[in-house]
């Protein structure tokens, strides 16, 4: 329940406080003494548009404070206290705030924690229900009406519902995918043929990791072999000599060293620092000796083939086709699979030709080696960083790749296949769940209309009729195939039509109370607010507007903005907003009538006249009539 609220700074109200009481309450008051802005005040406090135009001229902002009575163990209390609020007093006092400054700014708090409107939103879903003259215009329009009745029809429609939107959406799902496969179908059929004809060249080359760093190696060496046979042959002799030649004008260096160690040898037990060099001139004239007879190895291994020569070169001219042809393309996978497969550029795999492997660029690439710069030139200074060449690695991970997606393509057959069965069932789960909300919503309009024409009949309209004919189209969307429409026959032999066409002002809102009051006993909430529900209204309409709402107010706490005296008697508690004017500047206040105070305000809305002695005598009338009412309603 709704205790109190406090309102600063919206529109003509300057600081109001209002206090509720359980049952039936009224707020009456002049025209533009601020009645709407009661209502303005609760919505916003609920989770309303938060309008900076509604903010009092002269005020930093509008806020709206409200304390309400609910259950520690309600669905409301539970949401506050998850959003990190407190409840007061005994756990039952929920304290609820809303502001908007002058530019726009909107802050919401919740058990004293500042909290998303969101949450009032939902906060006012299980308190209060706030139906402004706006919402009336809302119910005439047919999307409005189909979830009016959804909500009459309760739980049971929606679980169907909840069932229906998933397999709908579902179904949305796959038609989109299945369209984007057949539509593209000749576009990913090219696709997949460009990546057979790249795919069948490399496989024809058999390229393997590694081999074009091993053929440039071999290239080098097959290319410059007489020079290396030269300075191998010219190292080994230089080290063991050549006895073949017959030459001994020059001791070779194994001989000078083992002259040295003999001539050592002799004098090394005099002496332990002497014997310890004589072992290290032992163990050198060793090493130079092993690398003497690796030398040999390497002259007797040297071959100036030139065949195979022609054929390293002829091969490293075809994977230099396909580096150029594939290495640089664009990987085939997704980008984020791409870099984790392509590896760290910084790592210098041998072959990749990136920064960090201390070989140089491909001489087939048009990059220059180091021969072919200037003596003491630093490669870095006079070119810049080199840039990264794709190298035969690029070719094999981009063909990997390739193989992965032609894989994916080659399955859109089979995918559509799939997509098209899911895609039949799914239409058929749509259109049983469709027929079922269809047969709900039939029968929940029955009992709705029958409901409706009961309250009519009861506010003066007794030969009034209201159908709600639930219409399935061909097209099925988010909430089924149906368009529902209220219709009203005002009197017998009047046409049915529709709301908007149907009714006139007063009609309006005695059509709207009564669906609203139906709708009160289909979905209760603690606390309900109407502005103006009973304009266009009057005579004895009005009595009975303000007997059907004093009934309903026995289950509920109702709140209500009138300008009808006929209402405001049925009325448990009166608040009137005063009007007060200090020149350019009107503001409004909020104050509770006793019964004397009823009289004079009930005499002003009859005649005008506060102060007369006739409309106060009406008044006192009204209202000994409304009481007698509202004790028999209570027997």
């Amino acid at each position: 329940m709704l205790e109190e609220v406090r309102i600063t700074g919206l529109g003509v109200i300057e600081d109001a406080v209002l206090e509720f009481s359980p049952g039936f309450t009224v707020v009456t008051g002049e025209t533009g003494a601020g009645k709407t802005m009661v209502v303005t005040g609760l919505g916003l406090m609920f989770g309303g548009r938060a309008d900076p135009a509604r903010v009092r001229p002269g005020a930093d902002r509008a806020t709206v404070e409200g304390r309400l009575r609910i259950e520690p163990d309600s669905p409301a209390a539970q949401q506050v206290l998850d959003a990190g609020g407190e409840l007061d007093d005994d756990g039952r006092t929920l304290i609820v705030s809303r502001s908007v400054s002058a530019e726009g700014r909107s802050r919401a708090h919740a058990g004293g924690r500042g909290v998303p409107v969101s949450l009032l939103i939902g906060l006012a879903d299980d308190l209060v229900a706030v139906h402004g003259q706006a919402d009336q215009q809302q119910l005439l329009r047919a999307a409005r009406q189909r979830q009016a009745l959804d909500e009459f029809a309760g739980p049971a429609l929606s679980a169907v519902m909840a069932d229906y939107q998933r397999a709908y959406a579902r179904h949305r799902e796959v038609q989109a995918e299945l369209s984007e496969l057949t539509t593209r179908a000749q576009e990913r059929a090219t696709e997949a043929e460009d990546l057979r004809r790249a795919l069948d060249e490399i496989e024809r080359a058999e390229p393997a990791a590694g081999e074009d760093t091993a053929l440039l190696a071999e290239e080098e060496r097959l290319g410059h072999a007489d020079a290396l046979h030269a300075a191998a042959t010219t190292a080994h002799a230089a080290l063991l000599g050549d006895p073949s030649d017959g030459s001994y004008q020059g001791a070779d260096a194994v001989t000078l060293l083992g002259t040295a160690r003999q001539a050592l040898d002799g004098v090394a037990s005099h002496d332990p620092d002497l014997a310890s060099l004589a072992g290290r001139l032992s163990e050198a004239a060793y090493l130079v000796s092993d690398v003497a007879t690796d030398l040999a190895s390497y002259v007797e291994s040297l071959d100036s083939d030139p065949a195979r020569l022609a054929a390293v070169q002829e091969r490293r001219a075809e994977l230099t086709r396909l580096i150029r042809a594939y290495g640089g393309r664009a990987p085939v996978a997704a980008p984020a699979q791409a870099e984790a497969e392509a590896g760290d550029p910084g790592t210098g795999e041998p072959g990749t030709g990136e920064p960090g492997t201390g070989r140089p660029e491909d001489p087939a690439d048009g990059a220059p080696t180091a021969p072919d710069m200037a003596p003491g030139t630093d490669a870095t200074a006079a070119t810049g960083p080199a840039p990264v060449v794709p190298g035969l690695a690029s070719v094999l991970a981009w063909a990997e790749q390739a193989q992965r997606r032609l894989t994916e393509l080659s399955g859109d057959d089979d995918r559509i296949g799939v997509l098209g069965a899911e895609e039949e069932r799914l239409a058929e789960t749509v259109r049983d769940l469709g027929g079922k909300l269809t047969s709900l919503r039939k029968e929940a309009a029955e009992v709705f209309a029958a409901a409706v024409t009961e309250e009519l009949s009861a506010l003066a309209m007794p030969h009034a009729k209201i159908t709600v004919p639930v219409m399935p189209q061909d097209e099925y969307g988010p909430h089924g195939a149906d368009e529902v429409e209220i219709r009203l026959a005002a009197h017998p032999g009047a046409p049915t039509l529709s709301l908007a066409k149907g009714a006139s002002g007063g009609e309006l809102s005695r059509v709207m109370l009564a669906i609203e009051v139906v709708f009160a006993g289909a979905d209760p909430v603690p606390t309900f607010v109407f502005d103006e529900v009973d304009a266009g209204v009057g005579g004895r309409a009005a009595v009975e507007i303000g007997r059907r709402l004093a009934r309903l107010a026995r289950r509920a706490q109702v709140i209500v903005v009138t300008h009808l005296p006929q209402v405001a008697a049925f009325a448990d508690s009166h608040l009137v907003v005063e009007k007060a004017s200090d020149g350019s500047v009107i503001s409004s206040g909020i104050s509770q009538l006793d019964d004397a105070g009823r009289v004079r305000e009930l005499s002003r809305m009859l005649a005008g006249l506060e102060d007369s002695e006739y409309g106060q005598a009406h008044a006192g009338e009204l209202l000994a009539a409304a009481g007698a009412e509202r004790a028999s309603q209570q027997r």
